[in-house]
């Protein structure tokens, strides 16, 4: 920067470039960056440039290099490495083609909101980390945002919560604007977080996702279009159900976004007959999948058939519903080969116990029992393996019609869905086909 500086010096002094301070009476003085140049026998003044937003120390370097303070030096000048540039200004740039900067605004807090988004894609860390990493990257330069420390950043997280609704609103609009049609088809599903500490309104214990025990959490529920553009979010107590959080985002959908008619795709746990019943009162439609015991059901009321789970797309009316299957070969086969290193863990473990007990006379047979009872029920063997006491020792037997039915399902897939052949908004899928193609894909692994 500084080598840029010192070989353009002797132009702008050449030229007749200056720095000059205008004063302004109720506020700060104006500060422009001028050119002097003669027509006949007068001199007059042009404005190239207002520099009243530049640091005093900026303005500073610039006037003595236009009075020819640093002529003369240029191969004694060692490059300075300034803060860095790019990153912010490329994650700018999105950040304005998605929307995000026109929603947010131009006021302090929607700037420090717009850096907290920028800085969680390339930097991924706290709010106290973030205020470090700012120090390296020239957030003034590319945000227009002054100093700021955790405390404003978190202060910004309330300006955020504040406005999340008219933002989402905004937000959905540039979506529609960009894709020139509302969405015919939107995904939603939920995750959980765990939370550190004892005070926050939402944390509860629940289901637990994160694999931390003894921690509450919050639940997240995200909606997004056909093709992973996030449309909303929200966070319910951590011990609501997947079900229960369906309602409010469907209205939403109805509400919130005006729409009149989309599909709602939503995992096995996630769309049951409660959420159907209000998706059908809005005159929506559902793709979702059955669990074990519904497909199970199915076979028994003889509404399925087991022939009829292929390596081939197969489809059943059932009611007013479709139901499509399919079974996957790569997924059968792990779970086929999991099943039997569960069972040849066993036979090690009840072979370790029978040795320890043949050691020690103090060891209880029927305490082996019970762990071995327990490690089986943990590890879902227990609908075809028995262990018993045979004496001292322990015993196992497998039920090998059971453990055929255990197997029947391993692989199938069923989706549910109310969705007709034919209807005529379904010609506007066309538009998200290769969202709506990637998660059929997903669920039936081709």
């Amino acid at each position: 920067m500084n080598i840029f500086v010192a070989i353009d010096v002797e132009v702008w002094y050449l030229s007749g470039m200056h720095i000059h301070t205008i004063p302004n009476r109720n506020s700060r003085p104006a500060i422009l960056l001028r050119e002097s140049c003669r027509e006949g026998s007068e001199v007059k003044k042009k404005t190239l440039a207002n520099l009243s937003h530049w640091k005093p120390e900026r303005i500073e370097a610039l006037r003595r290099a236009l009075r020819g303070d640093f002529d003369g030096v240029v191969g004694d000048v060692e490059p300075v490495n300034g803060a860095i540039f790019g990153t912010l200004f490329a994650l700018k740039w999105v950040a304005d083609w998605l929307g995000i900067s026109r929603a947010l605004g131009k006021g302090r807090w929607a700037l420090l909101s717009l850096f907290l988004v920028l800085a969680r894609v390339a930097h991924q860390g706290s709010r106290l980390s973030a205020v470090r990493w700012a120090q390296d990257h020239a957030v003034e330069d590319v945000l227009g945002v002054g100093r700021f420390d955790e405390d404003d950043l978190y202060e910004a997280l309330d300006w955020l919560a504040e406005h999340q609704e008219s933002l989402e609103e905004k937000l959905y609009q540039a979506y529609v604007a960009r894709c020139g049609a509302t969405p015919v088809l939107v995904l939603y599903d939920v995750t959980s977080s765990y939370f550190e500490g004892e005070h926050n309104e939402l944390a509860e214990f629940g289901h637990d996702r994160d694999g931390k025990r003894g921690k509450k959490q919050v639940v997240i529920g995200l909606l997004t279009a056909a093709d992973g553009e996030p449309l909303a979010v929200r966070a319910f107590r951590g011990n609501t159900a997947d079900t229960t959080t369906v309602g409010e985002t469907i209205e939403v959908l109805s509400q919130r976004f005006g729409i009149e008619e989309v599909v709602f795709v939503g995992d096995r746990g996630m769309v049951k007959a409660k959420g159907k019943k209000l998706l059908g009162t809005k005159d929506f439609r559902y793709i979702t999948a059955l669990t074990d015991p519904q497909i199970r059901k199915l076979l028994k009321e003889k509404v399925l058939e087991p022939e009829l789970f292929d390596t081939v797309v197969h489809e059943v009316e059932h009611g007013n519903k479709r139901l499509v299957l399919r079974r996957n070969e790569e997924v059968r086969r792990k779970e086929a080969h999991r099943r039997e290193d569960k069972l040849t863990k066993l036979r090690s473990k009840i072979e370790e116990r029978n040795a320890f007990v043949e050691r020690s006379k103090r060891a209880k047979p029927e305490a082996g029992l019970r762990k071995m009872t327990e490690w089986v029920k943990r590890h879902k063997l227990s609908s075809f393996v028995s262990v018993r006491l045979e004496g001292a020792r322990i015993d196992y037997e497998i039920d090998e019609s059971a453990r055929d039915e255990a197997a029947l399902l391993d692989g199938c897939y069923v989706l549910d869905t109310d969705v007709a052949k034919e209807r005529s908004w379904r010609r506007g899928m066309s538009t998200h086909a290769t969202g709506t193609c990637r998660t059929w894909r997903g669920i039936f692994g081709s």
